[in-house]
């Protein structure tokens, strides 16, 4: 079914993860990581999970941010055709 929309020159499929469910995921993650839960494997496991969400989320915040800029400084655009 592989739905895509394109965002920014990017194409983004279904399989990306809104930046909201990656914050739950990963609240999920450290809930677990602090009450101990599991064995030490699964603990590594989970941690390794939880820093991939962070940069997953990091990179969307930043393309959020960049989308920001743009709309609240129109002149740059414009800037840069003169």
């Amino acid at each position: 079914m592989g739905q895509k929309t394109k965002t920014e020159g990017k194409t983004q499929s279904e399989d990306t993860v809104r930046f909201e469910e990656s914050m739950q995921k990963l609240s999920d993650i450290v809930s677990k990581l602090e009450n101990g839960e599991g064995s030490l494997d699964e603990m590594i496991q989970l941690y390794e999970q939880g820093m991939t969400l962070v940069k997953t989320c990091e990179k969307q915040l930043d393309s959020y941010e960049a989308i920001i800029t743009k709309l609240n400084d129109p002149t740059e655009a414009i800037g840069d055709a003169e």
